[in-house]
């Protein structure tokens, strides 16, 4: 019967043209469209950006001939660029740009739903996927878990080290040896303190929710010696006893009163154990710091990755008073590399002391931990990938000649739970190198160089909307500069969630920059999200900062 429906249907031939004419169309369209636009528009032809890559494609295969390592190193390198090249086409269609923002308008009001990044909760409350994946998801010390994770490469990107206590008690061990002490602070995400405002039946709960292998990480580490300054139950208690929220509704960090509680919280951990810091340095008044009230709001990080209209009003901004910290003679608080406390950090200690990630400045975690002690502190503060990122940098530092660790006496390693779960815990030495020797090109302070040169390598760049943070700095090696030389730049890569002209770099690409000592400038942008190039080689380079002419 079917056969005899369906099997012998005949379509006349003006029907038969005027459909295929019109699926042709649709398919065509949208490309053309694109084309046309950037064309007309001077922007890089989207695509084109694949063939861009043949010179660094085939790299290998010059420099060692047809040989199997290279074929392989090759093929390495073309399956990451195509993976690239997949996610730009999605993000840089003018055609998405357009209706993405409309629907995902509508579904999160009408229907409740976010999207891959972004869950919707009650009563106005978002929630970052990978933090809920760590609260729902199997134990992170779990062997099958361990072992998955750590099969988890690509042709492209190495296998992270997903065990968290071998990294945390190599880094133990490493500072034990210069006199130093750790203490590890695993800060709660915002579902571990506040379910209630993702399912009403942890309406009343009164406890911190937590990976099954968060309890048996705990004792393991402390068992080990390691010092662990866990805020859950301190940021849970406040919001049982005074009803307020310590989290932000759109955001994925904590609120201010919260934040300035643990810093609080910690500053007596501190002050009552065997390694005191040194005494304050005192200005005028007395006092060597003192802090002002400062009214903002702002939309959360979740609520820019759900990627609605500019004018949407589903999720209003949300209104916070922090507390910035100051000299004595009105200057916002500045880390000393002489202090005896250094604090490494990730967002959560930068969310009120990086301005661009718009929750205002000089108020984050260092200032009020420094403000409490009444003594100034040291920092590392990277955006994401806490499980690695400043230990990297300081590992960085030590290896360029600079000692970031004399006359510590403390070591803070804050770092978002979730990074338990999901984290690289790649093991880092902490050696002091003497510093090498180089013909790189770096600026001396307060001097801009203009220079041209060859883009030898970029290193990768976020999709917008993909990460909770709206900017992000990326690495450039440039090549044949003035005197055969060379030069590892930082640059905006993406501003306010929108990609920059760096991040569509490509190799073999010659480009003419504004060279400023990374020196002028790290103050305001180290703690940015940044990607490094892949040779370490390069990574212990000074860096410069670059701009466009």
């Amino acid at each position: 019967m079917a056969w005899e429906e369906v099997g012998r249907t005949e379509v006349r031939r003006g029907p038969a043209w005027a459909l295929m004419l019109i699926f042709l169309v649709v398919i065509f369209s949208l490309p053309l469209h694109q084309h046309v636009t950037e064309w007309t528009a001077e922007r890089p032809m989207q695509s084109l950006d694949l063939w861009r890559h043949m010179p660094e494609i085939f790299h290998p295969i010059r420099e060692r001939g047809v040989r199997l390592s290279s074929v392989i190193d090759a093929n390495r390198i073309f399956l990451r660029r195509i993976n690239e090249y997949e996610d730009n086409l999605e993000d840089a269609s003018l055609a998405g740009q357009t209706i993405r923002p409309t629907v995902q308008s509508f579904m999160a009001a009408r229907l409740g739903v976010g999207n891959e990044q972004a869950y919707i909760g009650r009563d106005g409350w978002l929630f970052y996927r990978p933090g809920m994946d760590y609260l729902t998801g199997p134990g992170f010390l779990d062997e099958r878990q361990l072992a998955r994770r750590a099969a988890a490469g690509t042709e492209w990107r190495a296998a992270p080290q997903p065990d968290p206590r071998k990294a945390i008690l190599d880094f133990q061990h490493q500072l034990a040896e210069r006199g130093i002490q750790l203490i590890v602070m695993p800060t709660p995400i915002k579902p571990t303190v506040h379910p209630e405002q993702f399912s009403a039946r942890y309406a009343g709960f009164d406890a911190a929710l937590q990976n099954p292998s968060y309890e048996r990480f705990i004792e393991e580490l402390e068992a080990a010696g390691v010092t662990v300054f866990d805020p859950s139950d301190l940021l849970v208690q406040r919001k049982t006893a005074n009803g307020n929220v310590q989290y932000l509704a759109t955001d994925t960090h904590w609120r201010p009163e919260g934040m300035e509680a643990v810093a609080e919280e910690l500053t007596s951990l501190l002050e009552g154990g065997a390694r005191r810091p040194a005494e304050p340095r005192l200005t005028g008044d007395g006092s060597p710091y003192r802090r002002q009230p400062v009214e903002l709001a702002a939309l959360g990080d979740i609520a820019l990755m759900l990627d609605l209209p500019a004018d949407q009003t589903v999720f209003p901004p949300e209104p916070v008073t922090i507390q910035q910290v100051l000299t004595d003679d009105g200057q916002f608080w500045r880390p000393s590399e002489d202090a005896d406390i250094l604090l490494l950090g990730d967002s959560f200690s930068n969310v009120y002391s990086l301005e661009p990630m718009g929750w205002g400045e000089a108020a984050g975690f260092a200032e009020q931990l420094s403000y409490h002690l009444g003594a100034p502190i040291d920092r590392f503060i990277r955006n994401d990938s806490g499980a690695f990122a400043t230990r990297d940098m300081l590992s960085r530092e030590l290896a360029r000649g600079r000692d970031r660790l004399a006359g510590k006496k403390v070591v803070i390693w804050q770092f978002a739970a979730r990074e338990l779960a999901v984290g690289d815990w790649r093991i880092i030495p902490l050696e002091l190198r003497e510093p090498p020797e180089t013909r790189f090109v770096v600026p001396e302070s307060g001097q801009t160089l203009t220079v041209t040169g060859i883009v030898q390598d970029v290193s990768p760049v976020p999709r917008p909307g993909t990460v909770p943070y709206r900017d992000h700095i990326v690495s450039v090696h440039l090549v044949d500069l003035p005197d055969d030389g060379q030069a590892v730049v930082y640059m905006h890569s993406m501003i306010d969630n929108e990609w920059t002209r760096a991040a569509r770099l490509r190799n073999g690409e010659e480009i003419t920059v504004r060279l400023h000592a990374w020196s002028d400038v790290a103050d305001r942008y180290d703690g940015i999200n940044r990607s490094e190039l892949d040779d370490w080689e390069l990574q212990l380079q000074e860096p410069c900062w670059g701009e466009w002419p």
